[in-house]
């Protein structure tokens, strides 16, 4: 078969070089060995079961880019990016451990306190602790400023109530970061992110696992405060009222990664349906030997390409400290979109097997599809570059 990670003949950026190169292959055999087998299964169950995540705790690919001081392996977000690719590659895309790993503790290890990141990064870069970050609500999206849950000092406790909804890693986060107004009145100046760990507090409820068109292995779900109590040293930041700047500082990696699991599906894809079109016949001759399908290929994999250099600029970019918010929106929005682009493209020269599911493209097809919704819609991003003219 073709390789995904080999499709598009690229010279390898210097970010990939090296150790980044062998945990890339580490990551890829470990979901093809431990995760692939059980796939279907885990999106019958619509989640990964526990014990995976502390079989990738005990892998080293949790935490990947946390020091090692805190539990982690000392890399960077190239790390990150490696695993993630390998996921996207092997086509295990509802393993959330990329939110764990580049979302979650990154709040933790840029905010946190000593005293937290010594409490919550180990147990983070086991396993034992499976992290989550409450944003959307059921009235509030890409706003951020439009949350409602709000929190209230109690003496030494913070009085929490609200709800949440299609949080990811839902169902089986013990470790979640919630987005809250500790001020009203005080507008995006009022909001805070508090970390709640599950096991250990009263007033949490998880609603239902979402019954979602595609990434049906990941768990994605409903959450509610009803008088849920936290103690005040859980507060991320020196003082109340930073949330909504830690949010902005840390969305540019967020949307980052998903580009990156859009460059990997595209790789998949593009790899997949060329073997496909050297082997599937029709008129007496292989599809790939039609001048239409040739063409398309053609199309399609000088498109992923580009999409292929803009992201390893990114990464560089950003691993040097030098990726702005708006490049950012630039990279999700038009590699999600590409991603949209390039999957229909390829399930089309399946013909009528892209449209079963048993074909792995048939999952890309509504795998694909949040990724031009989540970490802020791709008509926030357009908006938000259009603001930088």
């Amino acid at each position: 078969m073709t390789s995904p990670a080999e499709i598009l003949n690229l010279p390898k950026p210097a970010w990939a070089a090296d150790e980044v190169g062998m945990l890339y292959d580490m990551a890829h055999r470990f979901m093809s060995e431990e995760i692939a087998p059980r796939y279907d299964e885990f999106e019958k169950n619509e989640m990964v079961d526990r014990e995976s995540w502390l079989k990738a705790g005990a892998a080293g690919l949790l935490c990947a880019s946390m020091p090692e001081e805190y539990g982690g392996s000392g890399g960077t977000f190239a790390h990150e990016s490696a695993i993630i690719e390998a996921i996207g590659h092997v086509g295990v895309d509802g393993f959330g451990i990329g939110l764990h790993n580049s979302i979650v503790a990154p709040y933790i290890l840029h905010y946190g306190s000593e005293e937290q990141k010594k409490k919550w990064l180990p147990k983070l870069a086991t396993g034992e602790l499976i992290g989550a970050i409450a944003m959307t609500e059921p009235g509030a999206g890409s706003d951020l400023q439009g949350v409602k849950t709000r929190a209230q000092k109690d003496g030494n406790q913070y009085k929490i109530n609200g709800s949440k909804t299609f949080i990811t890693n839902g169902q089986l986060a013990n470790f979640i970061i919630v987005v809250t107004k500790t001020d009203p009145e005080k507008g995006a100046k009022g909001t805070s992110l508090i970390v709640v760990e599950t096991d250990e507090v009263e007033g949490f409820e998880r609603g239902r696992n979402l019954d979602k068109i595609g990434l049906k292995a990941n768990d994605t779900s409903e959450l509610f405060f009803n008088d849920m109590r936290v103690p005040t040293s859980n507060l991320l930041g020196h003082e109340e009222g930073q949330g909504f700047v830690q949010l902005m500082q840390q969305l540019p990696q967020e949307r980052l990664q998903i580009g990156t699991g859009a460059i990997a599906m595209i790789e998949r894809a593009l790899a997949l349906t060329i073997d496909y079109v050297k082997e599937r016949k029709a008129f007496g001759k292989a599809i790939i030997d039609f001048q239409n399908t040739q063409f398309k290929l053609a199309e399609l994999k000088t498109e992923a390409t580009i999409g292929r250099v803009f992201y390893n600029d990114c990464v560089t970019r950003h691993i040097a400290g030098g990726l702005d918010p708006v490049t950012a929106s630039m990279a999700k929005y038009w590699l999600s979109d590409l991603q949209g682009k390039v999957v229909d493209e390829c399930l089309q020269l399946h013909g009528g097997y892209g449209y079963m599911n048993e074909y792995p493209i048939a999952r890309m097809f509504r795998d694909a599809r949040v990724q031009r919704i989540y970490g802020g819609t791709n008509e926030i991003m357009k908006l938000l570059i259009g603001r930088s003219l």
